[in-house]
């Protein structure tokens, strides 16, 4: 198990697939940073989808909702400015809500350095 002292970001990715959500979810948290008032928890709940320690059904609700906030399609285009991000924002809220008990320590810990290293 990760545990807060010895996580390490880059052991908690694998190339299973996730690639493409994680090429692009950083660029798109960026831009939604602003939209998005729970940002640390989407960013905890990617690093969770990550982790090796994270069960299948776990990953595969975040990822299907990272993958969704990271799709240039969606339900509500991302360029419409004040409402652009509100669909991704429910399907967010969603899947971390389900998953909650996943999101570990260490996922937050990385979080909030990952997001301080923005600015």
């Amino acid at each position: 198990m990760i545990t807060e002292g010895s996580m390490d970001a880059a052991r908690m990715f694998r190339t299973d697939g996730t690639d493409n959500i994680r090429q692009n979810f950083w660029r798109t948290a960026r831009k939604a940073a602003r939209h998005v008032p729970f940002m640390e928890d989407v960013v905890s709940a990617y690093y969770c989808a990550l982790d090796k320690e994270t069960s299948t059904k776990t990953k595969g609700i975040l990822l299907g909702a990272l993958a969704y906030f990271v799709l240039p399609i969606d339900a509500v285009p991302d360029i419409l400015a004040g409402i652009g991000f509100t669909d991704d924002i429910a399907v967010l809220s969603a899947a971390i809500a389900a998953v909650q008990a996943s999101i570990t320590t260490a996922h937050r810990s990385a979080a909030r350095k990952a997001i301080d290293d923005w600015s």
